[in-house]
């Protein structure tokens, strides 16, 4: 599988030249490193793209969340909606769920937020932080430096932390979050939280009425083609 696979298969506005951009972000830290150094980056970058998405493989329907680990929306719809659309849809085999990063300049803690997710990402425990950070967010958001806390939540939820703690402090994970933000920009996502499902882009803590709108008008057009 080629690096940052749920990007290249999954955003429908993605062009060659964007595929370019999303091919330098990673080549620019590769680029420095050996061969060998070189394919266990890509090698950590292809494990963290693959362990953010969630669901059977063989759902019919995709939806992509974009969203920001700071956004207090999107900590709103992860825990009023979040849940129902797992139990109803994700775990019935309905849908996959795909999470692609959007940290928002304005919240000075998103990009390391991002970085302790994808990390744990990278040894299949994206999901265990995705929750951790989002229901401990009130706690870490306003701290001068919260690395305490992500450590605390890394070890909490079973990561190797010094593999982990590598990962975040070099940097590893920065090429796969910058591409998903750009790349979801192209196609047409500008606020925090958004949804992808089909073909409508939805912005803002949706509810579930609205989700299921949406993935019953992508159901029919799929059972159409």
């Amino acid at each position: 599988m080629n690096r940052l696979i749920l990007l290249a298969a999954l955003l429908a506005a993605c062009t060659p030249a964007e595929s370019a951009t999303r091919k330098e972000s990673t080549e620019v830290v590769q680029q420095r490193l050996s061969p060998a150094d070189s394919a266990a980056a890509e090698a950590l970058l292809a494990r963290a793209d693959k362990a953010r998405i969630q669901g059977d493989e063989k759902a019919p329907i995709w939806i992509i969340e974009v969203s920001d680990f700071q956004c207090p929306y999107c900590k709103q719809w992860h825990d009023q909606t979040y849940p129902a659309l797992l139990d109803q849809y994700i775990k019935t085999g309905k849908v996959r769920m795909a999470y692609v990063n959007y940290p928002l300049s304005i919240h000075r803690h998103a990009m390391p937020a991002a970085e302790a997710a994808m990390c744990a990402g990278v040894q299949n425990k994206f999901w265990r932080m995705h929750d951790g950070l989002f229901a401990t967010q009130t706690r870490w958001e306003s701290l001068e430096n919260p690395t305490a806390v992500f450590d605390s939540l890394a070890q909490t939820n079973g990561v190797d932390i010094k593999r982990w703690r590598d990962c975040v402090s070099t940097g590893k994970m920065k090429p796969l979050i910058e591409a998903d933000q750009y790349r979801a920009s192209q196609a047409g996502a500008s606020a925090t939280p958004s949804f992808m499902i089909g073909n409508k882009l939805l912005a803002g803590a949706q509810p579930i009425e609205e989700l299921k709108k949406a993935i019953d008008s992508a159901m029919v057009k799929n059972r159409q083609q």
